[in-house]
């Protein structure tokens, strides 16, 4: 069991950092190098079909509404997403994606569904449910340090 503690350790890790060196690599090579990571990651909070307001996108993200808002209005001037304000309630915003960030979108669920047919490619369905169980209590783990 130590040894595997230890690889599995090396491996979280390493993914963790793989993941992010090559999604900020693939942004700056892309028509997109105007997003840091940072950025791409807010689109993804805000998504493609809900509208959503700045204070459950900052709780999604676990950000202050103040840090997301100096986000959005960069994102905003961009090109990437829109402030849409409530046809019942005129105090009320949303956040939603224009075209723009709609295409982004896309391309980095593309790269996440393209990720994850690798990770359980010749896995039964045992062994992909086993993975789920570890991802959730992983998942679990770091939502007590939120």
């Amino acid at each position: 069991m130590e040894q595997n503690f230890e690889e599995i350790n090396d491996l979280l890790v390493e993914v963790f950092n793989d993941i992010l060196v090559i999604e900020e690599s693939e942004l700056k090579k892309s028509q997109f190098k105007d997003l840091s990571i940072t950025e791409m990651h807010t689109i993804e909070a805000i998504g493609m079909y809900k509208k959503k307001t700045t204070t459950e996108v900052a709780n999604e993200l676990s950000n202050t509404v103040g840090t997301l808002t100096i986000a959005i209005n960069r994102l905003v001037k961009k090109g990437y997403v829109e402030r849409i304000r409530s046809e019942d309630d005129r105090r009320v915003v949303k956040l939603g994606l224009t075209k723009k960030g709609k295409l982004i979108f896309r391309v980095h669920q593309h790269f996440h569904r393209e990720m994850i047919k690798a990770v359980i490619k010749g896995m039964d369905g045992e062994q992909s449910s086993a993975l789920l169980k570890a991802l959730d209590n992983l998942h679990n783990f770091l939502q007590e340090y939120k």
